[in-house]
């Protein structure tokens, strides 16, 4: 369940109060794992995976109620944003929400002093690295109406020095704002996550391969991606034609040159990853199959149809980073066509990989999905956010001879126990991790779906109401968990250390620890 879904106050599911209810909730049903979707600062289409940064935060999820505790803003201002569980309008959050942490922001910065004045100061100076170019490019990217950046005068597309030192000048005091909005940011997620950790609980994470083209990324590194002379696209990703789509997908996003990276050693990557891995305690790489081979489209091709599979980076990058990082905590996105080489790929490196259950119902092909065909390596979901909820694909979308199988399958005699024999299905099975989408807890219909890969608008906007999570229903799982033993499959404590860890991981961790405590205190 993604932060956004949480019903608290602002519009949109923030870091404040009711996400710490939830932890209670999920510590008391006895919950090891809490898998969100990517956090970043969102762009077209407000899609998690199309972020304006790979690093940033989206500063939306910033708890009003948190920075009143503060003394940041007043508790009035935090009483007149609306309260409710409606589904999430972002523009209708941006409109409101928005204004309100900037104020927060001029509080903190001509008011603000000792500890937490220190910790802002020593959050900016240890991430300058990324902070300073994504505050620029977000300040930029609203003062040219939200347009691509490619729009923007063209020497500050190509990032002229002179260009550069006048802008940020010009723009010092929203520059000034945005800093302290991820600051923020990263401090209410630091104290959640602290939180959630204290009641056993680790946070899953989620790393999209592909950065999107309108990102302070790939305006602050054009170098490392395939782009003509006018910094647009050369080659772009996506997925070749199958037996949905006739065209295949054209996902737009440009294309690494993996040869550059590999000349520098990787060094962007080992960033990216090792900052997932101080955020997150497990990660979730999407469209691992990419490592392997992506397919390469031209950019001037409307569809997927005349793309190319070329290698990727393979063991080679993933050598690099556990040589800069140590062993890191992965789960490989390896659904839909995937070859003998990234299953390879995958065994290798010893990731688990993902089995979606309601795939495993149509032909002997998709048995792969059922629980009988599994090895341990492996997290089981019912569902991921792109499918429909169990009920309501077993209503709407799976033919007779899916709802017969799984009938059969899983002993499901009522309707009102088909959400839940899924869930029970997932947790009985011999993979190692089981994740299940909050809808199915649940048992919640179609209404309740977060996103349909072919629209267009509408997404990710699906939010819980308040009072669903009941003590009822957390009792009801933890005896589950209880009897399948998973509430003592992954505890922090017991994961296997790597000895090969070099010390500036455990300088990365230490850094966040101290962070963290310092938030605390």
């Amino acid at each position: 369940m993604h932060p956004s879904s949480l019903p608290s106050r602002g519009g949109i599911g923030d870091f404040g109060p009711v996400a710490y209810e939830l932890a209670d909730w999920l510590a008391a049903a006895k919950q090891t794992l809490w898998q969100v979707l990517p956090l970043g600062p969102l762009g077209y289409g407000n899609s998690p995976y199309s972020c304006t940064s790979a690093f940033a935060g989206n500063v939306l999820f910033i708890s009003a109620e948190r920075l009143a505790e503060q003394g940041l803003l007043s508790k009035e201002k935090v009483d007149a944003l609306p309260d409710g569980d409606s589904p999430v309008d972002y523009e209708n959050v941006r409109a409101h929400k928005l204004p309100l942490l900037r104020q927060a922001a001029d509080s903190f910065l001509h008011e603000a002093n000792g500890q937490l004045r220190q910790t802002y100061d020593t959050f900016c100076r240890e991430n300058d690295w990324w902070l300073e170019d994504y505050v620029l490019f977000s300040v930029l990217r609203e003062k040219y109406q939200n347009q691509g950046w490619h729009s923007w005068p063209a020497e500050v597309v190509k990032r002229d020095a002179a260009a550069m030192k006048k802008t940020r000048k010009a723009l010092a005091q929203q520059l000034d704002r945005e800093r302290f909005l991820q600051f923020a940011f990263f401090q209410q997620w630091c104290s959640l996550r602290s939180y959630c950790s204290e009641r056993g609980i680790r946070i899953v994470g989620d790393l999209a391969i592909f950065v999107s083209d309108d990102s302070a990324d790939v305006w602050t590194h054009s170098e490392i991606f395939r782009l003509k002379d006018d910094l647009t696209p050369e080659v772009v990703s996506g997925v070749p034609p199958d037996a949905f789509s006739a065209t295949g997908q054209r996902w737009g996003n440009p294309l690494y040159d993996w040869d550059k990276l590999k000349a520098t050693g990787y060094d962007w990557w080992i960033k990216r990853l090792r900052w997932a891995v101080e955020n997150c305690d497990i990660i979730r790489l999407d469209h691992f199959r990419g490592f392997e081979a992506y397919w390469e489209i031209p950019a001037d091709e409307e569809t997927a149809v005349n793309g190319r599979w070329v290698p990727g980076p393979n063991r080679d990058l993933f050598d690099a980073a556990r040589k800069a990082l140590g062993k890191l905590p992965f789960i490989a996105e390896d659904l839909g066509l995937i070859t003998p080489e990234v299953e390879a790929l995958r065994i290798e490196l010893d990731i688990p990989g993902m089995k979606v259950l309601q795939f495993g119902f149509g032909d002997r092909g998709a048995h792969v999905y059922l629980p009988h065909s599994y090895t341990s390596n492996y997290a089981v979901y019912t569902g991921t956010h792109d499918n429909d909820t169990t009920l309501g694909w077993w209503k709407n979308s799976a033919s007779d001879e899916e709802r017969t199988a799984a009938a059969t399958y899983l002993n499901i005699s009522r309707e009102e126990d088909i959400a839940w024999s899924f869930v029970r299905g997932a947790l009985t099975s011999v993979a190692t991790l089981a994740i299940i989408p909050i809808q199915d807890v649940l048992g919640l219909d179609s209404d309740a779906r977060m996103n349909v890969p072919s629209k267009t608008d509408g997404n990710w906007s699906w939010r819980l109401r308040s009072g669903q999570l009941t003590e009822e229903v957390a009792r009801k799982l933890a005896s589950l968990v209880e009897l399948t033993d998973r509430d003592a499959v992954l505890r922090k404590d017991s994961q296997p250390k790597d000895a090969d860890a070099p010390e500036q991981a455990s300088a990365s961790e230490q850094r966040k620890r101290k962070m963290c405590e310092q938030i605390a205190t």
